[in-house]
């Protein structure tokens, strides 16, 4: 089966309950929090619920190893930033937020990297 990995880019403040408890469940409690969960379509119907507070990707066979100890892991801000027009913004237009396919373990590469709790 497909693991997917999850990045929260964007803090709940003042968002809907609906979108805190659904970061809740996923185990993402703050900004920069990753973790690993098979694809399934429960998976993206809660990813529609979060679309502008995470980034989301297929995970290659490195990504799931950094993840096999936890499911949920802290990394480091990403070396470069998220995008070019920052986290308010769609991946497709230039921004952060949304699913990045095969992108995202780029993505996690330069969040682990220097990172001494992943």
């Amino acid at each position: 089966m497909m693991k997917c990995v999850i990045i929260q880019v964007r803090g709940p403040v003042r968002a809907n309950p609906k979108i805190k408890h659904t970061l809740t469940l996923l185990g993402l409690k703050k900004p920069n929090n990753g973790t690993l969960r098979d694809a399934t379509p429960a998976l993206f119907g809660m990813l529609k619920i979060i679309q502008p507070y995470v980034t989301w990707g297929e995970a290659n066979e490195e990504v799931i190893k950094l993840f096999e100890k936890n499911k949920t892991c802290t990394l480091c801000p990403p070396r470069g930033g998220y995008g070019r027009k920052g986290v308010k913004l769609p991946f497709a237009k230039g921004g952060a937020y949304g699913s990045r396919k095969e992108k995202i373990n780029d993505l996690v590469k330069r969040m682990s990297y220097g990172c001494s709790k992943t």
